[in-house]
């Protein structure tokens, strides 16, 4: 390798390295852990830096890992996280590493993740006397329940960094393409429970009950207005009900119906005006049809804001790289816990394709296949766009 062509040296190690992390990537797709269960996957991490000499620390937030890579010379320490959940899926590839658990599947790629930091730590390891600074490899769990990064967070795990680096497979992008958005990038998500109760009675006489699903079914029209008449129209949100239960039987009116919905916002006074509304709304209920309503509102992460600073860096080492520009996108209502990491440091999220050919994969769906070309790519952007970022 020609140690005065970073290019080429991180090109030739990333190649390299892609047939040892696919295995290593098949290993854990086919023993997919959810939020907070991911022990296996964590004992391989720690037994891979082990094996590359980097100190580390595991159990950090329950089930996360943090290794830490110094450099050849005084400065920032940067912050590198891959999530490492599965999702409560069944899988339906049928391919020859399926998972073999029932009803849990990688279907969000975070099984690429963690192989791609794993390569992203063997490199930067090789690289580290180049390094002013040094590299928290931050393998993180329960992404997938907005927990993870919290519970990390809360274990010391984010102390002393200076900027961050995540990274997110993207199938609608092919791969050998990379891409970011500027600003806010990924939504606020809050959650909500609502019950609302009333009065069960007989089917033939509702004027004797007080009937929950009506009010419920209100509820639910009238939340979509919260987009729709109360939110400024330039500034994105989105309301969902994804939960509506209640009843047992064709006539009998119920006692009360359960619901479950998430509110996903770019802008922090847009979150106030949607939550200030959704609590109205429950208010307006209780009035208007005689039930109680019982709201448990939870805000869980904020929106994930790219720095400019670290992204213009890190869109000029991804360039210098690969010798094109990553591509410009736009925001996306989807949301993600590194927005906890990104909103204690400047932070920049990057996007990695990873679209298989003849394929039209989404995330989060039961026949999700990657194409693991995504890993080599991922370990080079990421290696050099540190280069970058503690020259």
């Amino acid at each position: 390798m020609r140690i005065n062509d970073p290019a080429r040296r991180i090109q030739d190690a990333a190649e390299a390295l892609a047939p040892g992390l696919s295995a290593i990537r098949r290993d854990i797709h086919a023993h997919p852990e959810l939020a907070f269960e991911e022990v296996r996957t964590a004992g391989i991490v720690a037994r891979e830096l082990a094996r590359l000499g980097i100190p580390h620390r595991t159990g950090v937030g329950r089930t996360g890992v943090l290794g830490m890579i110094e450099g050849g010379r005084p400065g920032p320490t940067l912050a590198i996280r891959a999530d490492m959940d599965a999702l409560p899926i069944h899988e339906e590839t049928g391919l020859s590493f399926a998972s073999t658990v029932d009803g849990k599947m990688h279907a969000c790629g975070h099984d690429i993740h963690t192989v791609t930091l794993l390569g992203v730590a063997e490199v930067l390891r090789d690289l580290a006397p180049m390094l002013a600074g040094r590299v928290a490899l931050v393998f993180q769990p329960a992404e997938e329940t907005l927990q993870g990064a919290a519970a990390m967070i809360a274990d010391g795990a984010a102390e002393g960094f200076d900027m961050a680096l995540g990274f997110h497979n993207h199938p609608d992008m092919p791969v050998g393409e990379t891409g970011f958005a500027r600003g806010a990038c990924l939504a606020a998500s809050d959650r909500f429970d609502l019950v609302v109760r009333g009065k069960s009675g007989h089917a033939a006489h509702p004027e004797s009950a007080v009937d929950p699903i009506v009010a419920a079914a209100h509820f639910v029209a009238q939340a979509q207005t919260v987009v729709s008449r109360e939110v400024d129209p330039l500034k994105p949100a989105v309301v969902t009900i994804g939960m509506f239960t209640g009843g047992a039987t064709y006539n009998i009116i119920p006692e009360r119906v359960q619901l479950k919905g998430t509110v996903r916002t770019l802008d922090p006074g847009t979150r106030d005006v949607a939550e200030g509304a959704i609590r109205r709304l429950v208010g307006g209920l209780e009035l208007g049809f005689r039930v109680e309503g019982a709201l448990d509102y939870r805000r869980m992460v904020p929106p994930l804001v790219n720095d400019d600073g670290v992204l213009e860096r890190v869109v000029a080492a991804v360039s210098a790289q690969f010798g094109r520009a990553p591509s410009e996108g736009v925001a996306s209502m989807g949301s993600e816990d590194f927005a906890e990491f990104a909103a204690l440091a400047p932070a920049m999220q990057l996007r990695i394709g990873s679209g298989t050919p003849g394929r039209a994969d989404k995330l989060h769906n039961a026949g999700y296949q990657p194409d693991e070309g995504c890993i080599p790519v991922g370990v080079q952007a990421l290696s050099r766009a540190a280069l970058e970022l503690l020259a």
